[in-house]
């Protein structure tokens, strides 16, 4: 998109509203209860997050091209890696306190920045190396007293399994977005979007065999709601990069620590740790550290292209 095409203000309010929905989504989770699978959770993210992307797409008249794919091998790739990652995560949040969960899974774009350098080959400097091991430190703080939790009451030693699989979210979420930056360079992110939520549909059918728990209509409507929430929290993420730099909207998804700090109190009582706020306080830097960086380094790239005089490199 032009730099004159582009609408920060409208930008960030995309991104916002795709927090709100998203921890939305989390609380619908939450609410589910801990009874329920994590495949089976998966499940209803992914298949009922089709109705509204399909429904948009439809609008837009891009629902037909938005199946054609160059790279299906690709989309298989980036779903595999994705539906662990959800699958994980949303078994850490049902089995911690919804803050905790969403401050381990910032963890997510700082792995993103290592995977990036060993799979792409991506140039990464002493400084963003940095941030990177300074917002892991935070990690270890917000995650070490859920890990020490081993017990026989049953509680810590749940906490410390769903802080292990949240931190594994991390990892196989990072994973997905190095093969989400693959895709990008030829597929279209209407393409992205709709083969993910269907092939994380898919996958998830195949804890279907180990045991899906009986639902309550609550239940039910819950996760359909949490499948809706998710679909519509991507078309506006989708939207808000349409509209601004992703180094101007991306530090708007730290907004969703507070809004689920809130909602865990009012709804779960769940109360922050002073561990979790000095932690995620660490991370948090370090990720928006890593924004900067990357829109400096951006900066200097297109300053160097333009000063570039015509035919060199050829």
């Amino acid at each position: 998109m032009a730099a004159d095409a582009l609408n920060p203000l409208r930008g960030i309010m995309f991104k916002v509203s795709s927090v709100v929905v998203f921890v939305m989504m989390q609380t619908c989770i939450k609410s589910a209860g801990a009874g329920v699978p994590a495949g089976q959770i998966t499940f209803y993210r992914s298949a009922f997050a089709l109705v509204p992307i399909m429904v948009y797409l439809a609008y837009r008249r891009e629902l037909q091209r938005g199946f054609h794919t160059e790279s299906l091998p690709g989309h298989l790739k980036r779903g595999f890696f994705g539906i662990l990652s959800m699958a994980c995560g949303f078994y850490g949040l049902v089995h911690l306190p919804m803050p905790d969960a969403i401050a381990l899974g910032y963890s997510t774009p700082l792995l993103a920045v290592v995977f990036a350098a060993i799979v792409l080959k991506e140039t990464v400097r002493i400084y963003r190396w940095t941030a990177v091991a300074i917002g892991m430190v935070g990690v270890v703080i917000i995650s070490w007293p859920k890990l020490t939790m081993f017990n026989e009451s049953g509680m810590g030693s749940a906490q410390a399994v769903g802080a292990s699989a949240v931190i594994l979210s991390a990892v196989l979420g990072g994973f997905a977005l190095v093969q989400t930056r693959q895709l990008v360079r030829t597929e279209k992110t209407s393409t992205i979007v709709l083969y993910f939520s269907l092939t994380a549909a898919v996958f998830s059918l195949i804890s279907l065999p180990f045991g899906w728990a009986p639902l309550t209509v609550e239940q039910k409507l819950f996760l359909v709601g949490a499948g809706f929430c998710g679909g519509i929290g991507q078309l506006l993420l989708t939207e808000s990069y349409r509209n601004a730099d992703v180094s101007t909207v991306a530090p708007f998804e730290y907004t969703s620590i507070l809004l689920g700090i809130g909602i865990a109190y009012v709804l779960f009582g769940d109360v922050p740790t002073v561990s979790m706020l000095v932690g995620t306080a660490i991370t948090v830097s370090a990720g928006i550290f890593i924004i900067y960086r990357e829109h400096q380094l951006g900066l200097e790239r297109k300053a160097a292209r333009k000063a570039s005089p015509p035919g060199a490199g050829t």
